[in-house]
């Protein structure tokens, strides 16, 4: 039995319409955390954690993101160093650009580089792949063998940003499906994933565990 003096870290789950995101705040109750999904702007800016979940289009979600207010959220968390996790789209708009079906659309530009299509055989790249966490992983601690869920055929496939002392190197985790590409990144409060842990059965529920314990 859980000792209610223990408070459970906040999360709000970013709520600009994107799509069914009702299983990853289950995922996060469940990984201990005290979630909500919610469109305000206090209780987004003041919660411990913010994740922002993302599917279909880079360029839908990135002006979806934007008509809730969700980019300067996402930045003012960020400039007050607060942890914020994007999942899937949610973690393509933060890099610079977006490549998509002839469009080449900006992106919240908290990452340089573009998310561009897998070179694969099959698309879209969909079901269970292993990673290659980076040693200094926080977010993959105890589960670097297993296998994650993935739904995509667009990625980032290049890391291009330069870090130098005393801030510590992002810790980076590739996957493989026909080309390399991203399958996380932890970069001081900003971390993201572009598989969906809410999907990856245990682990993914280890994976949100991991981060809370950093909130």
């Amino acid at each position: 039995m859980s000792d209610p003096a223990v408070r459970r870290p906040t999360v709000a789950v970013f709520d600009y319409g994107s799509g069914n995101v009702h299983s990853a705040v289950k995922a996060l109750i469940r990984a201990g955390a005290d979630a909500e999904l919610t469109g305000d702007r206090a209780a987004a800016l003041d919660a411990d954690g913010l994740v922002v979940p993302g599917v279909g289009a880079f360029a839908a979600v990135r002006e979806a993101l934007a008509a809730q207010g969700g980019d300067e959220i996402i930045e003012r968390r960020l400039a007050g160093g607060r942890p914020v996790l994007g999942i899937c789209v949610g973690m393509q708009v933060l890099f610079a650009r977006g490549v998509e079906r002839g469009a080449d659309v900006d992106g919240l530009g908290e990452w340089p580089g573009a998310v561009t299509e897998l070179d694969a055989p099959v698309l879209p790249h969909m079901g269970w792949n292993t990673v290659e966490p980076a040693e200094n992983s926080v977010l993959f601690r105890g589960i670097e063998d297993e296998r994650f869920y993935f739904v995509h055929s667009f990625a980032a496939q290049d890391w291009e940003l330069e870090v130098a002392p005393p801030f510590p190197q992002p810790a980076l985790t590739w996957a493989e499906h026909g080309s390399r590409f991203l399958a996380a990144v932890e970069n001081g409060p900003l971390s993201a994933t572009q598989f969906h842990p809410e999907k990856s059965g245990e682990a993914g529920i280890q994976l949100l565990r991991n981060w809370i314990s950093t909130l």
